[in-house]
C-alpha cells in the first residue's frame, strides 16, 4: 500500500532526497565520514553552509544587502530574536492577528517589554480570513509590522498580491511557505522560517535580515547568540551549527533546482491546492471555511462540522495509507499539508477516500 505524509511539520521530504541521506548517512563525498560526525568548523561543512547559502539566494532572488543565516531555536525563537534585534528605538511593534503564530510572536516581544499592537485580528471569525492594514496606519509610530505569511494551523495565506500595503519596516513568518510560492524578497526588510516544512527537518531555521537596517539597531544589552550580526558575520557557525539539518537542507534546495526553482513549485501548488478545493467546494459533505483569496496552498483546512466525526474519518484514513490529517488540536477538523514534496498522486488519494466517505 502506498502512504501519504499530510503532516504540517515536520512535513514530507523528497523522496530523492531521502534516499541520497540514506546513501550518504555513513560517509559521501564531501565528509568522507557520516554528516552526523563532521566538524562545524571543518572545510566540508563550510563549503556545505557556502553552497546552501548561494542555493536559497538564487531561488528566491535574495540580494546582497540582505544576510542569510542558518539558525538554530526554531521560528520560536525568532519571536525573540527580532524585537531584540529590531524593536529597538521606539520599542514598539505592529501586528496583524492572522493566526496562532501571529499571536505568540506578540506575546513572545511582550514578554520582553516592547509595546505590542495588535492593528487588526480574524480571531472573532476562526481566523477564516485575513486582517486588514488599517487605512490610517502610522508605520513611522512602529519599529517594523510583523505578519505570517502562511497560517498552518487556519489555513489562511498573505500571498504576494495581498501583502500589506506599508511605508514601513516589514517582518515575515514564512515558516510554512518558503519556497512555495514567489515572494519579492525586497519587500520585506526580515523573513524567517523554521525548516521543518518545506525546507528539511526540523533543526535549522533561515533568517533573511536586511544589512542596513541591522546596521542602524543599538543592541547594548542583547547577548550575543541573540544577535542577527554574529551569525552574518561567523557565516552561520557563530556557535555548533545543526549540521545535519543544514546538510539535508542543502540537498532540498538542489531538488528545488531541479525541479525548476519556486515558479516551478508554484504551478504544481496551485495545482495541487486547486484540485482538493474544487472537490471540496461542489462536496455536501465538507467545507472548507478559509476565504478564497486568501486560501493556503500548503495546509488544506476543512472540516464535515462535526468534530468527533471528523477525528473518526481522520482514524479512518490511515488505514488507507493516509497518515496525519487530523486538524490541530486547538481547531480540530482535518488539515492537508501539501508542501512542495507533497506529489499530486497523494491529493488524488485523498480525493478518493473522501469520495468514499461521503458516499457512505
Amino acid at each position: 500500500m502506498t502512504t501519504y505524509n499530510f503532516s504540517a511539520g515536520p512535513g514530507v521530504l523528497p523522496e530523492a532526497v531521502i534516499t541520497q541521506i540514506k546513501q550518504e548517512f555513513e560517509k559521501n563525498e564531501h565528509t568522507h565520514m557520516s554528516i552526523v560526525e563532521i566538524s562545524h568548523r571543518s572545510q566540508q561543512f563550510q563549503t556545505i553552509v557556502a553552497n546552501a547559502e548561494q542555493k536559497l539566494r538564487q531561488l528566491m532572488q535574495i540580494p546582497d544587502d540582505y544576510g542569510v543565516v542558518f539558525l538554530q531555536g526554531g521560528g520560536s525563537t525568532q519571536f525573540e530574536m527580532l524585537p531584540l534585534n529590531f524593536a529597538t528605538k521606539q520599542q514598539k511593534i505592529a501586528l496583524l492577528d492572522s493566526g496562532n503564530f501571529a499571536a505568540k510572536a506578540g506575546e513572545a516581544a511582550q514578554q520582553l517589554g516592547k509595546s505590542v499592537t495588535v492593528l487588526a485580528s480574524t480571531k472573532p471569525t476562526h481566523y477564516q480570513s485575513l486582517p486588514a492594514l488599517p487605512q490610517d496606519f502610522d508605520a513611522a509610530a512602529y519599529d517594523y509590522l510583523h505578519i505570517v505569511t502562511n497560517n498552518t494551523i487556519e489555513g489562511a495565506t498573505f500571498h504576494q498580491n495581498n501583502l500589506p500595503k506599508t511605508t514601513g519596516r516589514l517582518v515575515a513568518d514564512m515558516s510554512s511557505n518558503i519556497l512555495a510560492e514567489p515572494y519579492q524578497v525586497t519587500d520585506f526588510d526580515a523573513i524567517f522560517a523554521g525548516g521543518q516544512k518545506n525546507l528539511g527537518p526540523a533543526g535549522v531555521t533561515v533568517a533573511i535580515i536586511k544589512k542596513a537596517w541591522l546596521a542602524e539597531q543599538d543592541l547594548t544589552g542583547v547577548g550575543p547568540m541573540m544577535r542577527y550580526q554574529n551569525h552574518i558575520d561567523k557565516q552561520s557557525m557563530y556557535n555548533t551549527s545543526p549540521v545535519f539539518a543544514i546538510y539535508a537542507l542543502d540537498l532540498v534546495l538542489d531538488w528545488v533546482i531541479a525541479q525548476g526553482g519556486v515558479a516551478a513549485m508554484h504551478e504544481r501548488n496551485l495545482a495541487k491546492a486547486n484540485r482538493l478545493y474544487d472537490y471540496l467546494d461542489q462536496s455536501a459533505f465538507y467545507t472548507a471555511p478559509v476565504e478564497k483569496s486568501a486560501r493556503s496552498l500548503t495546509n488544506i483546512v476543512f472540516t464535515t462540522g462535526d468534530l468527533a466525526r471528523d477525528k473518526m474519518i481522520a482514524k479512518q484514513a490511515e488505514t488507507q495509507g493516509l497518515f496525519n490529517l487530523a486538524g490541530h488540536r486547538s481547531v480540530g477538523g482535518f488539515r492537508a499539508s501539501l508542501y512542495n514534496a507533497q506529489p499530486m498522486a497523494a491529493v488524488d488519494a485523498l480525493i478518493t477516500f473522501l469520495k468514499k466517505v461521503e458516499a457512505e
